[in-house]
């Protein structure tokens, strides 16, 4: 299989997930994105690449993060975070907003752990005579 199906067929894919975790029906799913019933059903099954416009619309009908769709499309790039991003992105029993949230954290804690080191400070004169007794 091509790459262009490989995709299709994982995007499609990841909305049927999505769509099964939200307890919606392939129909209301298509009222809810504004999207024909027999196009969505075809890009669940990988027959058809969805737009970008689509998959936002498919994004708001589902309540995630557009950025998500685009990111299981190949629009966007993979986030950063290694492993742990990964899991979190992984992990079905989220939502795409608790996710999200964690992922912005866990990014904010790796940002402020890249600051530089502060220089060591120079000893006190009681350290310096504890070092040397």
């Amino acid at each position: 299989m091509d790459k262009v199906a490989d995709i299709a067929s994982d995007i499609g894919e990841y909305i049927r997930q999505q769509r099964s975790s939200a307890k919606i029906s392939l129909r209301q799913l298509s009222k809810l994105a504004g999207v024909s019933n027999p196009y969505l059903s075809q890009i669940e099954r990988g027959v058809r690449k969805p737009s970008a416009e689509i998959l936002q619309q498919i994004a708001k009908g589902l309540r995630i993060s557009a950025e998500a769709l685009y990111v299981q499309a190949g629009i966007l790039d993979l986030p950063t975070g290694g492993p742990v991003g990964d899991a979190i992105r992984a992990d079905a029993e989220l939502t795409e907003r608790q996710k999200q949230v964690l992922l912005d954290v866990y990014e904010s804690f790796r940002r402020e752990n890249k600051t530089p080191p502060r220089a060591p400070q120079a000893k006190t004169t009681q350290e310096t005579t504890e070092e040397s007794a």
